[in-house]
């Protein structure tokens, strides 16, 4: 058999190298077809897809690290704001040659004898009219409810909250609280161990201070280093401004309210000058009548004419406050908004329960300290919205009877 055909059959030519452009020009795509979506689709779209994706990410895992570390935030914060109130204090010891660690010891030694000597002189006299308010108040509820419902013909009822006020039984609840002392302890030792962590932590934000700031500003170029240093001054200052200006107005005006209170005989004299000395001045825009409403009514229980002294001496004491008091001590402090002030109150209720309410308005000053700052403002345009209109004032005219002819 010869075998000359199947060696010389034919071999299919291999396919050379075709580029992209060759393909195209031999097969030339429809007119009519509709272009492909990457066709039309504008290249940022793709990148601002992943990153708006990836913020709501960073967001939600943001929310959920929060809330994981909400009590050492909280412990840090309160640290953060110790340390700028005690640093103008460290840095006059320092000053004058003392080590700043040792400065930094005898300052928060200090500051501890105080509060403990508060605490172990006035907390037994506060504790005991606190405790007599708590004993007393469904009687004095049923005293305010007949006097109201007799005087101004109302149907006013606090059977309800004195029934649920009295089922629960605060004395026996004490007296549970006392036997139960591992739960006791256990929440001491929690108290104490929270109480220690801020210490420490204050302590070396005052102590290494200027290392802590030194290692910051070493990560920013020189120009940025001078921004940072500005605004750490002015916290220091505005915290440590609001510390001192608040604690001595509230001082100030517990003492007054205090002795006022004595002087009259009203029930609850000293918590309730303590009560007015505090939430007169840690909470804004209501805190004045929150404050004073409640001395008033107490004294209005036992006597109409001392609610009404009270409530005198409330008016004129608020007038000297703002007038005499306050422009002198709060001069370096940073004014803020009402609307502002107690929106910020709430913030941080919310955030961080009753220390957030406290940290809330220094925190809202040195904000804004920092933004008038580095924020330049412009001229407002003139129009109908931003327009304050001022309405003159004309003397009044006085007629006799000889002029009306009477």
């Amino acid at each position: 058999m010869d075998d000359a055909g199947t060696d010389d059959a034919p071999t299919e030519p291999q396919p050379a190298d075709v580029t992209v452009d060759e393909v195209s020009a031999e097969f030339p795509s429809d007119p009519n077809r509709p272009p492909a979506v990457r066709d039309t689709m504008p290249a940022w779209v793709p990148r601002a897809i992943f990153l708006f994706l990836g913020g709501v990410t960073g967001l939600y895992v943001l929310r959920w690290l929060v809330g994981e570390l909400q009590g050492f935030l909280l412990i840090l914060l309160v640290s953060l704001f110790l340390s700028f109130a005690f640093e103008p204090a460290v840095d006059r010891l320092s000053r004058r040659g003392m080590r700043r660690g040792l400065a930094t010891g005898l300052v928060m030694a200090m500051a501890a004898v105080a509060l403990v000597a508060f605490l172990g002189l006035l907390g037994q006299a506060l504790f005991t009219q606190v405790s007599e308010f708590a004993a007393d108040l469904p009687k004095r509820l049923e005293r305010i409810e007949t006097t109201v419902n007799e005087r101004f013909d109302t149907n006013l009822d606090f059977d309800e909250f004195i029934d649920s006020y009295r089922e629960r039984d605060l004395s026996g609840s004490a007296s549970k609280l006392a036997e139960n002392a591992l739960d006791l302890g256990v929440t001491a030792v929690g108290v104490l161990f929270q109480l220690f962590t801020i210490a420490l932590f204050t302590f070396y934000m005052v102590a290494d201070g200027p290392r802590l700031r030194r290692t910051v500003l070493s990560f920013l170029p020189p120009a940025r280093q001078a921004r940072v240093v500005e605004g750490w001054e002015l916290a220091i200052e505005k915290t440590g401004g609001y510390i001192y200006s608040r604690g001595l107005l509230a001082a100030l005006s517990a003492v007054a309210t205090t002795i006022v209170l004595w002087a009259l005989g009203v029930p609850y004299w000293f918590a309730l000058g303590i009560w007015t000395g505090l939430i007169s001045q840690f909470i804004p825009t209501i805190g004045t009548y929150l404050a004073g409403a409640v001395p008033v009514l107490i004294a209005l229980l036992e006597d109409p004419m001392d609610a009404l002294i009270v409530l005198v001496f409330m008016v004129v004491y608020q007038q000297i406050e703002n007038y005499v008091f306050a422009p002198k001590i709060t001069a370096r402090t940073m004014d803020l908004h009402p609307a502002v002030a107690f929106g910020t109150v709430l913030v941080g209720s919310a955030l961080f329960g009753g220390i957030g309410a406290l940290l809330a308005l220094p925190a809202a000053a040195v904000i804004q300290a920092i933004g008038s700052t580095y924020f330049a403002r412009h001229e407002v345009i003139d129009a109908d919205l931003t327009r304050q209109v001022t309405v003159p004032t004309r003397p009044r005219q006085v007629r006799s009877r000889r002029s009306t002819g009477r």
